[in-house]
């Protein structure tokens, strides 16, 4: 008999469609998909936003989308706008990208700053941050002391990449982020969680999200194993980044 519920699961994943080839066609299957396997969030390229919110408009997966992404190097103010957009637009959530080569050069002064400066802004509309470390181009000490500022600054969740860096979430990270990572500040893993086995490896470590594309090839293991119907996928299925 299995020892979870099927939100314990489906609520872990935020379902991102971020593959700038995505067409709007791909976007909406790949929101509506999202709302029937009733994940936690859609993080959407921002263009689509808004088309985004009306779509889960009377459902439990909320609105998300990202700052900075995914190279993390634009100008703080250039940020700013876009979280500012973002919360205008609907978002409930907001992934952003830390200026990598800020945390490289050991600019932890900027770093903090611009994590401050999009934690207030969403926090003071009911928002939540997630900070995007991109975990691959980065050594254990920079990673801890993101985890640091992440929680001085008040974000939500840390998180592990983009999924669109040359390597996405591994286990010693994630133990690394949970282990230098203080409550109320949770972390999220992406890239590499594709399958129902990974998803409640991480959840054991007390990984609370998760960025994936493959989001039915997660749940409908769960969904079997827990005698639940299938669902309906369209052409909405694997269509992101991570």
């Amino acid at each position: 008999m299995a020892s979870y519920q099927y939100h314990d699961a489906s609520k872990m994943i935020d379902h991102a469609l971020l593959n700038p080839t995505l067409s709007s066609d791909a976007l909406e299957s790949g929101c509506r998909m999202a709302a029937a396997y009733d994940v936690a969030s859609v993080c959407i390229m921002p263009y689509y936003l808004s088309r985004c919110v009306e779509i889960l408009a009377g459902t439990t997966v909320l609105p998300s989308t990202v700052i900075g992404f995914p190279l993390g190097a634009h100008k703080t103010s250039t940020k700013v706008a876009e979280a500012k957009t973002a919360v205008a637009d609907g978002a409930i959530e907001l992934d952003m990208v830390v200026n990598i080569s800020a945390v490289l050069s050991g600019n932890w002064r900027l770093v903090q700053d611009e994590i401050q400066a999009i934690v207030d802004v969403a926090h003071a509309d009911g928002r939540k941050v997630k900070v995007i470390f991109e975990n691959c181009y980065l050594q254990d000490d920079h990673k801890i002391r993101l985890c640091q500022i992440a929680g001085a600054a008040g974000a939500d969740w840390v998180k592990t990449s983009t999924g669109f860096g040359t390597g996405g979430a591994t286990m010693d990270d994630l133990k690394l982020m949970i282990a230098h990572t203080s409550a109320p500040t949770e972390v999220k893993a992406a890239g590499g969680v594709r399958d129902l086995a990974t998803l409640m490896e991480v959840r054991s470590l007390g990984v609370t999200r998760v960025g994936a594309s493959a989001t039915a090839a997660i749940l409908d293991p769960a969904r079997a194993e827990l005698g639940l119907p299938p669902v309906d996928l369209g052409d909405g299925s694997d269509q992101s980044g991570y």
